[in-house]
């Protein structure tokens, strides 16, 4: 295998943000993001050390970089949590490629430590949004839902419609709010999730 290339370092959520919107070119160019992380990595630090724990998250490393296409950006955000970056990939393609990633690494055991296993979310642009920000939501999700469901999984993005009943929504504020859904190429759900975290921030001190 081909040495670890180094991670790209992130000083913060916005700008990795900022940089998948980059890539996006506005909503406009295809793009696939997967957030990762590796099964109970705690528990191989608690039984057989640190020195051991590394060795994991280099082989892990290593395996995306052999196996990803050559402008994919792997970046390592914290202890065993991983986001990757794939331009020009379709969602199903991303996840064909992703899959076939996952089951290596489970396939291969690493010495001292055994059999490790990992999860991975994955949503794209199309068709579950335009900007990095919805990306990164739609991702998580996927994530947790591989984790609650099973380790060695990976899971894609579904969108949970939200119930609007008009006792609820004026036909007026549903109205206008597909239009601006129309206007900026996002989907109703996430302009929705937008405003409820705008609302949750703005009574933060009160929960």
């Amino acid at each position: 295998m081909p040495p670890t290339k180094a991670r790209r370092p992130i000083t913060s959520r916005d700008d990795f943000l900022a940089s998948v919107d980059q890539a996006l070119h506005h909503g406009n160019a295809p793009l696939a993001l997967a957030l990762a992380d590796l099964d109970e990595f705690a528990v191989v630090n608690e039984r057989h050390g640190y020195e051991a724990g590394d060795r994991v998250l280099s082989t892990w490393e290593r395996v995306l970089d052999s196996n990803l296409p050559a402008d994919a950006d792997v970046i390592r955000l914290g202890g065993d949590e991983y986001a990757v970056v794939l331009p020009g990939l379709s969602v199903e393609n991303a996840l064909i490629l992703l899959d076939e990633i996952r089951a290596h690494f489970a396939a291969n055991d690493i010495p001292v430590v055994g059999t490790v296993t990992a999860c991975v979310g994955v949503a794209a642009n199309p068709p579950h949004g335009t900007s990095a920000e919805d990306l990164w939501r739609g991702a998580g999700q996927a994530l947790m839902r591989a984790k609650r469901d099973g380790r060695d999984r990976l899971a894609i993005y579904v969108e949970e419609k939200m119930v609007m009943k008009s006792n609820y929504y004026s036909r007026a504020d549903l109205d206008r709010l597909s239009k601006l859904s129309a206007a900026t190429s996002r989907t109703e759900a996430s302009l929705l999730r937008e405003a409820l975290d705008g609302l949750i921030d703005k009574y933060r001190d009160q929960l």
